[in-house]
C-alpha cells in the first residue's frame, strides 16, 4: 500500500525505484522535487504536487533539502482519471490539506474521512501543469536529447544538432511530434525550466540560472518562469513560520 507520511530528504537524497498497489500524491513544501519513470521525469516546486497513478514504477529525487509528504489513495479513488504521474497547481488550501492529512499517519476516524473528501474535492479543482521531460525512444532522438540534458544551455539549433547526429531538422521535427508529442521548442522549454528549478534550489542566483539554462537574459528567464508557475524565481513557495503556502 502507498504509505501516508511525511519525512524528511536531504538535498540529494532519494527512493529507488518501486511501486504501489494505491494512487500517491507526492508534495514537497520545501525544496525540488522530481519523480522519474521509464517514460522520463516530472518536477515540482513547493507551489506543485506530483500525482503517481497506482502500479507506475517510480523513483523520488530530492533538490535541497526536502521536507516531503505522502498520501496514499486507494486505486478506487483517483478523482482526476489519470493513468500517467503529472503535476498539478497546490494552492493554499490543498496545501495544508495534504499536510495535516499526511502528518496525521493512518487511521478511519470520521475526521479523517472527512479531511480526505476534501482533499479529494481539491484535487478534482486543481489544474494540471505540463511540467514533464518525456524520455524519447527513437536512438537518434536518444542522442539529441542526450547532448542537451548534458548542457541545456545549449542553444544549437535543430538543423545544427541534426548535423551531429546524422539527421536532418525535418527528420527530427517530426520524431520530436510522434515520439514525444511535443515540438522540439516545447522539449528543450521543459527541460530548461527542469533544470532552472534545480539550480534554484541550491541557492544558484538568478542570473546565473538563466546563462546555464539557455535564456538569453535573467528578465527573459524570469518571464518564462512567472508564467509556467505563477511567481518570480526567487519567490518562496512555502512560510514555515506561519506553515501557511504561497500561491
Amino acid at each position: 500500500m502507498a504509505p501516508t507520511r511525511t519525512q524528511r530528504l536531504a538535498s540529494g537524497g532519494q527512493i529507488d525505484a518501486h511501486r504501489h498497489d494505491d494512487h500517491q500524491i507526492v508534495y514537497a513544501t520545501r525544496g525540488v522535487l522530481s519523480v522519474t519513470t521509464d517514460e522520463g521525469s516530472w518536477v515540482a516546486p513547493g507551489t506543485r504536487a506530483i500525482w503517481v497513478p497506482a502500479g507506475t514504477v517510480h523513483a523520488h529525487r530530492a533538490y535541497g533539502e526536502l521536507d516531503l509528504h505522502l498520501v496514499g489513495l486507494p486505486a478506487s479513488d483517483n478523482p482526476l482519471g489519470l493513468d500517467t504521474p503529472t503535476v498539478l497547481t497546490v494552492g493554499p488550501l490543498l496545501c495544508e490539506l495534504i499536510i495535516a492529512y499526511a502528518g496525521d499517519g493512518s487511521g478511519d476516524s470520521p475526521e479523517r474521512a472527512r479531511l480526505r473528501a476534501v482533499l479529494l474535492d481539491q484535487l478534482r479543482a486543481s489544474p494540471q501543469q505540463p511540467l514533464h521531460v518525456p524520455t524519447p525512444t527513437e536512438p537518434v532522438l536518444r542522442t539529441v536529447c542526450a547532448i542537451l540534458q548534458a548542457d541545456p544551455g545549449d542553444n544549437r539549433t535543430l538543423a545544427e544538432l541534426g548535423r551531429e547526429v546524422g539527421a536532418s531538422d525535418r527528420t527530427l521535427s517530426r520524431m520530436f511530434r510522434r515520439d514525444l508529442a511535443m515540438t522540439f521548442p516545447q522539449w528543450r522549454t521543459q527541460l530548461r525550466l527542469h533544470h532552472a528549478l534545480i539550480l534554484l534550489a541550491d541557492r544558484t542566483p538568478v542570473t546565473v540560472v538563466a546563462h546555464r539554462c539557455g535564456w538569453s537574459s535573467a528578465s527573459a528567464f524570469i518571464d518564462v518562469f512567472r508564467r509556467t508557475f505563477g511567481q518570480t524565481p526567487g519567490a518562496s513557495s512555502y512560510d514555515s513560520s506561519t506553515g501557511w503556502c504561497k500561491a
